[in-house]
């Protein structure tokens, strides 16, 4: 069974940071891209990052350009996604998913498998 589990989440100020950690198992996540999502109340889930196998990357948010960035260690079965300079509009459930063909899309349902989410909360 496929088990994620994003953690690293929770309350900062603003201009703060924050790492999280997508950990995956029962899976090898070699050859997979893992990409990472967030969803803020009232508004629909949209695509963070991703990062390919090969550890190209891909960023879907504008608003994140310069400020998150995405990693991943295949032999801990882990991704990262750091996140710098936060402010109070990042903040959302954040999701981590595996696309098992390698393909970094910021459509979701392009993913196989999702995490349940970890929260993110920036005040002001």
């Amino acid at each position: 069974e496929v088990q994620i589990v994003e953690s690293g989440g929770g309350l900062v100020q603003a201009g703060g940071s924050l790492k999280l950690s997508c950990v995956v198992s029962g899976y090898t996540i070699d050859d997979s891209a893992i990409g990472w999502f967030r969803q803020a109340p009232g508004k629909e889930r949209e695509g963070v990052s991703c990062i390919k196998d090969s550890g190209s990357a891909a960023h879907f948010l504008g608003a994140a350009e310069g400020r998150f960035s995405i990693s991943r260690d295949n032999a801990k079965g882990t991704v990262y996604l750091q996140m710098n300079n936060l402010q109070p509009e990042d903040t959302a459930v954040y999701f981590c998913a595996v696309d098992s063909l390698d393909y970094c899309s910021e459509w979701g349902h392009e993913y196989d498998y999702w995490g349940q989410g970890i929260q993110v909360t920036v005040s002001s």
